[in-house]
């Protein structure tokens, strides 16, 4: 994907990387993958969201690249990975194995963080060798393991089958979304940030989320519809961070409560007031100072570095 889909200046502008690589996933499918900052530093991995890319953790990797290796990729069929006919919870915990073994080296640890269907990456990826190996500790930023458009407050009705089939409808519309115009981003704050949000949040958010192409759109929204991920959570046993946002419509904090309960081992847990689903890019410096400290705290330089 271009990068002129994206903004071209300020903190939401995508950096450009140290090093650019291609990850193979199990099944064949190939990854973007991005690697920002000091080779012998220690590892952060990013998993963006459903109809996200890399240039959503701009802020974060903008800030941590100064002294961490920061490492970025695309899920399949977003940004330059390319599209897949596999879109399904096993190929989210693939692709995220395939990446780490990519780019770590053997018995190497990193921090890794997911937004949305990021942190749902992670949680498929619980069991996961390779996760087991290289996982030191994880960020967990508006996401859920499951029952994911039944608690979406999207549609202001109540709870019940006539909001779940209109949610369910709306989030998996097959139309494209078009160019970026002020009903647009108008819409998307709506759906998917906080009130205050500002402008220029927004209109990063919105070039990325209409840059991602319908079919993907359209294909991811029925695996998140189906997610069934609660086993994963009581599996994902590394020191754990959950944020949220007390005004995320897609995710909102019911979510984050239950995996606060259901998680062996949450360290910290953050909701935060008037915030959206896009935290890292709402709260960019509180996300970035997650990260930072989990790193301080439980990651550790690959040997020999």
């Amino acid at each position: 994907m271009s990068r002129l889909m994206h903004v071209s200046s300020g903190p939401y502008a995508p950096p450009e990387p140290v090093r650019v690589l291609t990850a193979t996933s199990a099944d064949g499918a190939t990854l973007h993958v991005e690697v920002h900052g000091p080779e012998d530093a220690p590892a952060v991995v990013l998993a963006h969201g459903w109809t996200c890319s890399t240039a959503f953790w701009a802020a974060q990797i903008r800030d941590l690249a100064a002294d961490h290796r920061v490492i970025a990729y695309n899920q399949r069929g977003h940004g330059r990975s390319p599209a897949s006919p596999a879109c399904t919870v096993d190929g989210l915990a693939d692709d995220l194995e395939a990446v780490l073994k990519a780019t770590l080296a053997p018995g190497e640890k990193a921090v890794i963080a997911g937004h949305s269907m990021g942190g749902m990456t992670v949680m498929a990826s619980a069991t996961r060798p390779a996760f087991r190996e290289h996982a030191a500790a994880v960020l967990l930023c508006s996401t859920g393991p499951s029952r994911l458009v039944a608690e979406s407050t999207v549609v202001p009705l109540r709870p019940g089958r006539l909001r779940t089939w209109l949610t369910r409808n709306i989030l998996g519309a097959r139309a494209p979304l078009g160019p970026v115009t002020p009903v647009a981003r108008r819409i998307l704050k709506y759906a998917t940030m906080g009130p205050g949000s500002a402008p220029h949040m927004v209109e990063a958010c919105a070039r990325i989320v209409h840059a991602c192409p319908r079919k993907v759109r359209h294909a991811w929204s029925n695996v998140l519809d189906l997610l069934d991920l609660d086993y994963g959570v009581r599996e994902l046993r590394v020191p754990t961070v959950v944020v949220v946002g007390t005004a995320d419509r897609l995710t909102p904090p019911v979510h984050a409560r239950a995996l606060v309960a259901a998680l062996p081992n949450c360290v910290d847990s953050t909701e935060l007031p008037g915030l959206g689903h896009m935290t890292p890019v709402e709260a960019p410096d509180l996300v970035t100072g997650r990260i930072r400290d989990l790193v301080t705290t439980y990651a550790t330089i690959k040997e020999g570095a």
